[in-house]
């Protein structure tokens, strides 16, 4: 994903009419309005929800939490594109082991039966995707969810702003079909292992879970080197 996608994503919502709690055009007709591909806007809409301006509800859409302000034509970027363009694939990597293993074993102690419920689902659909940009939207939530299971807000909040960053720097990277993963990809059981030490509020053993599998993840990237 281009920062000029972002950018123009970010320009709109910020010059258009639209309040907060709004929910956005559907994704067909916001592409053709902004001229970009639905892909790269998904992208721009997942690092905009990063940053806390979009909430996206399943099933209902996705709602404008907290208006941008108007760029000037020189203006700022945002925390998440600003560190996407210095960080490297391997950097954002190294910094979700600093921190993922850590939430996880938090978040085995802290998570409602709610989050459980929907790690689970997200899981188990993860599987069923029809694409990999489907793939890696239900990957960025499910990984979302447990950093919030880990009940501590600022630590969410800083998750927030480094899936932001991995999720450009390290889809971007990668060279995927259009069609979804293969049935035996190492994420779908590397989830299923974590979603279960959750829910057996194993702590040492969701942390050793999300450290294997963001290891597997790393050699993954390697392999396409």
């Amino acid at each position: 994903m281009s920062t000029k996608v972002l950018s123009r994503v970010h320009s709109w919502i910020a010059a258009s009419d639209l309040t907060e709690g709004a929910r956005l055009p559907a994704e067909r007709d916001l592409s053709a309005t902004l001229g970009v591909s639905r892909g790269e806007l998904r992208k721009a809409l997942l690092v905009l929800e990063a940053n806390g301006v979009l909430t996206r509800q399943v099933g209902r859409g996705t709602f404008i939490s907290k208006l941008p302000k108007q760029r000037k034509s020189d203006g700022t970027k945002s925390v998440v594109s600003d560190l996407a363009e210095r960080t490297g694939p391997h950097e954002a990597m190294m910094a979700r082991l600093a921190l993922e293993p850590e939430l996880a074993r938090m978040a085995a102690l802290h998570s409602s039966p709610r989050q459980l419920r929907e790690l689970r689902k997200l899981a188990n659909s993860m599987r069923n995707a029809s694409s990999w940009l489907a793939y890696e939207e239900l990957d960025s939530r499910f990984h979302d969810i447990l950093a919030e299971a880990s009940g501590n807000s600022l630590l969410h909040e800083l998750h927030k702003i480094l899936n932001g960053v991995r999720y450009v720097v390290v889809w971007r990277r990668l060279n995927t079909p259009v069609a979804g993963p293969d049935a035996d990809y190492h994420s779908f059981d590397e989830h299923d292992v974590i979603v279960s030490a959750l829910e057996q509020r194993d702590g040492a053993q969701a942390y050793k879970a999300m450290k294997k599998h963001l290891q597997s993840t790393m050699s993954t990237m390697a392999e396409v080197d």
